[in-house]
């Protein structure tokens, strides 16, 4: 059963939208919900020629500090497709773009607080292009095996949760 939403409220901060609703639960009880709603979002697992996959390591001000990461971002209003947006994606990002692609699906990383849906792709038959980065974006480029990745994994190091879904998406679609 779906909750009745009595009414609604939104309010912006810097690029993401505060959702409030106040709600009347299946059992008759009302409830304030309050969300986090943003634009979708996309994640890339690059692969090189030598199967070495291309990592970020980027500083992340909510964190206040540099995170290991896989190429992600916003799918913005002039993407036609989430396809689209992620080779935009890549190519600022890592200064790379891909010939092949292979879609792995979608997931909500955080259904209990906000509305945010993320693609997953993985990228093979990379090509050397020029990276362009925002100017709030500070980013290092490296080159990883699949077996320091998955140590990093395992160890800790490497916790993008957008970069663990196409990670887990690809290797139970390729075994």
């Amino acid at each position: 059963m779906v909750w009745k939403i009595n009414k609604s409220t939104k309010q912006m901060a810097d690029r993401y939208a505060i959702i409030t609703d106040e709600v009347t639960l299946p059992n008759g009880d009302q409830k304030t919900f309050a969300y986090l709603d943003f634009a979708k979002g996309v994640c890339i697992l690059a692969f090189t020629e030598d199967e070495h996959v291309l990592c970020i390591k980027q500083y992340r001000h909510a964190l206040k500090n540099w995170q290991w990461e896989l190429p992600a971002g916003a799918i913005d209003p002039n993407d036609s497709t989430p396809l689209d947006a992620a080779k935009r994606e890549l190519e600022e990002e890592t200064g790379y773009t891909a010939e092949h692609w292979l879609d792995l699906g979608s997931f909500y990383p955080s259904p209990g607080s906000t509305s945010e849906e993320i693609y997953l792709f993985a990228a093979v038959g990379l090509k050397a292009s020029k990276q362009k980065l925002e100017n709030s974006e500070q980013i290092e480029l490296h080159k990883i095996s699949m077996e320091t990745l998955k140590e990093m994994i395992a160890e800790g190091d490497f916790r993008h949760g957008a970069g663990l879904a196409a990670i887990l998406k690809y290797k139970f679609i390729n075994g």
